[in-house]
């Protein structure tokens, strides 16, 4: 897919670039970073260089992985970073973020979020957006829950990160929880909002 920019009402969503690399590791010094993501830890300039110089890109050319930087529209330094990722079965990929310590509790990353996931539901005719945090990560929870996310339940040992599996907690956001039509019918089990 050719590399997509977004805009919300204070962020530009832009794909990641080499020169995101100083600014991406200085974010990722961030101990509550390297303890609730999957980044490496510790996080070094090359782990920064290989994610905005390779990976990212790459996930662009081969339709797997759409990494996005958080700027301030008005200019400024990087607020974060979000992915969605292209998982089984078919339509459906599953979103992470992460947001710069100065820049928490303001809303940036929820305003993403939706943004990201109207993207997805459109340009990549996803179905299902799906969303996972260990256990205890308060935040992210919170973030997925105001963006619309319905809580699904708990994984057991469904988190591979730095050598231990771990709990998860995971919600999904569907096209029509944002008053989109999905690329494929939905038929709920009975007795599940919207079932007979």
């Amino acid at each position: 897919m050719e590399p997509t920019t977004l805009t919300t009402e204070r962020l530009l969503m832009r794909p990641f670039a080499p020169e995101d690399a100083e600014a991406v590791h200085t974010a990722c010094q961030d101990p509550e970073i390297q303890r609730w993501t999957v980044v490496p830890s510790p996080y070094t300039r090359a782990d920064a260089e290989l994610f905005t110089r390779k990976l990212s890109p790459s996930g662009w050319q081969d339709d797997t992985m759409y990494n996005y930087a958080l700027l301030l529209r008005d200019g400024g330094p990087l607020v974060g970073a979000l992915g969605v990722n292209r998982c089984a079965p078919p339509g459906t990929y599953e979103v992470g973020y992460w947001v710069g310590k100065e820049h928490r509790g303001a809303g940036f990353t929820t305003e993403a979020l939706l943004a990201a996931a109207r993207w997805a539901f459109t340009a990549l005719a996803a179905d299902r957006l799906e969303w996972r945090a260990e256990i205890g990560n308060t935040p992210s929870r919170a973030v997925a829950l105001r963006a619309g996310f319905r809580m699904e339940g708990d994984q057991r040992s469904a988190l591979f990160n730095k050598g231990i599996r771990r709990d998860t907690w995971t919600g999904a956001l569907l096209p029509a929880d944002l008053g989109l039509p999905g690329t494929h019918p939905h038929r709920p089990a009975p007795g599940v909002s919207g079932g007979l």
